[in-house]
């Protein structure tokens, strides 16, 4: 399967639309779908940029010498470059996985989802957790993986089986 260079530029869901202004600055407010930004440490942008522009094909927006801004699905993130940084994590239990804490992502539809995995799999990117289903037949059911990109940062990307359920409430035990 052909996987666009631009994977990481496509928004979130399609049918989403940013052309309309949120009317609402309360935090549930889900009438539209605002893009976010998360700047976060790296080792080395050089290495980042190998990383999130070629590897997984994020598209690069500015730079300087010591950071670089990329779209992750049309999100904006920013690589900042700390000499010498080392991302560390620890693991809580999540439907028998061990999630790396802390991590950030995205939830994708589904086959934004599997073309990502196709993706970061032919780029020979390590999964700490292989791409799979959890919490099956749940509300919460998803596909989800995790990886590390070059400074230790952990990444989970999912997808939903049925969308409308995101934010559904309910215990998990």
């Amino acid at each position: 399967m052909f996987v666009s260079r631009a994977l990481c530029s496509f928004p979130l869901v399609a049918s989403q639309s940013r052309a309309h202004v949120a009317r609402s600055t309360r935090c549930n407010s889900s009438s539209t779908l605002q893009p976010f930004h998360l700047a976060f440490p790296v080792r080395d942008v050089a290495e980042a940029k190998e990383f999130y522009g070629s590897k997984l094909g994020c598209p690069e927006g500015r730079s300087a010498s010591t950071w670089v801004d990329y779209s992750l699905f049309g999100h904006q993130i920013v690589c900042h470059e700390i000499k010498g940084y080392n991302a560390s994590s620890t693991a809580n239990a999540v439907d028998g996985d061990p999630v790396p804490v802390p991590h950030f992502g995205l939830a994708l539809g589904v086959q934004q989802f599997h073309e990502l995995a196709e993706r970061v799999q032919k780029a020979g990117i390590n999964f700490i957790l292989e791409p799979h289903l959890r919490f099956k037949g749940q509300p919460g059911e998803q596909w989800t993986m995790f990886f590390k990109d070059p400074s230790g940062n952990s990444l989970e990307f999912k997808a939903m089986t049925n969308p409308e359920n995101l934010f559904a409430k309910y215990y998990v035990e």
